[in-house]
């Protein structure tokens, strides 16, 4: 395998959660990287106060990527979508570029017709299995992706909605390592405590949207249930415990957040809401009835294998 002085000079673009957790993790596990941010100009101001960045830009892109080794886009994933064409007229040959946005298949498929991995820069998808309820910088940590997984989008044609169990099939790290830009970023991703793990852009999405974007959307239910019957007393919330704090810790973030995740994995969640629903009834149904115990003894197994990953 490659190692990591591949990459020597990183640009980010987006300097939020993810794009200052990253540049802090480069400060403190790596060495010899020169770190560039680039977002709007509030934003960078922010930014620069955590000295997590050599050098900072704002405005025009082509100075921030003209020598860049590694561009890692942290931004949402329209906007992602909408600066992949200037990012690939301005890329250095020799560049990697990578994305962390939490839904795969538009950004691919956008990209795709954008890197054709020849002669030019390679993109590569990407998507940190790692976050906090709360954006920005001023929340960013560098061992935000310590122990995590750190999904790597590798090309397949395999195809995966929701109400399907996804194929377990894996995707061998040689197939998707052969230009050593690749293996020197995956380096660098296991230096910063991230475990990597290749999987197909559908084959992503289902799973997100299963394990990530359907507990986000429940918390937002129920705490919106739970909401509208507040009453003068503040009641039902004033009796509740650390375990309903807990439940809803996913309600404290944004909509902004989510707005694009949403839109762009439509159809999984579509599926998975309807399933869930059903499980609900199912639930209803037995209240009466000692078949809960089963339900209950599913969920702690859950709970267990959770804990224990």
């Amino acid at each position: 395998m490659a190692s990591a002085h591949l990459i020597s000079r990183v640009s980010i673009l987006g300097t939020g959660l993810i794009g200052g957790s990253f540049a802090l993790a480069l400060r403190k596990y790596t060495t010899g990287m020169y770190v560039c941010g680039w977002d709007r100009p509030e934003v960078i101001r922010e930014a620069q106060t955590r000295g997590a960045f050599d050098e900072t830009f704002s405005g025009e892109l082509a100075p921030a990527v003209q020598n860049a080794d590694l561009i890692y886009i942290a931004l949402p994933i329209a906007a992602t979508i909408d600066l992949l064409p200037e990012i690939a007229r301005h890329a250095p040959p020799h560049a990697v570029v990578t994305d962390a946005c939490s839904t795969k298949v538009r950004v691919s498929q956008a990209a795709a017709e954008l890197f054709p991995g020849e002669k030019g820069p390679l993109f590569l998808g990407g998507h940190p299995m790692a976050g906090r309820e709360l954006p920005g910088i001023a929340n960013a940590n560098a061992d935000l992706f310590h122990e995590n997984t750190y999904a790597l989008i590798a090309n397949t044609s395999e195809r995966v909605v929701a109400g399907v169990k996804a194929r377990s099939s894996s995707v061998e790290e040689a197939d998707a390592s052969h230009d050593p830009r690749i293996s020197a970023f995956v380096k660098i991703l296991e230096k910063i405590g991230a475990r990597p793990l290749w999987l197909g852009a559908p084959q992503h999405d289902y799973a997100v949207g299963l394990a990530s974007h359907l507990p986000q959307l429940a918390a937002v239910a129920l705490a919106g249930f739970l909401y509208d019957r507040l009453d003068e007393n503040g009641l039902p919330i004033t009796l509740a415990g650390p375990g309903l704090r807990d439940s809803l810790r996913l309600a404290g973030s944004p909509y902004s957040t989510w707005r694009d995740i949403v839109l762009t994995n439509q159809e999984v969640l579509s599926a998975a809401l309807d399933l869930l629903a059903r499980r609900l009834d199912d639930l209803r149904e037995k209240l009466a009835s000692r078949e809960l115990e089963a339900d209950f003894d599913a969920a702690n197994e859950l709970y267990k294998l959770l804990r224990s990953l």
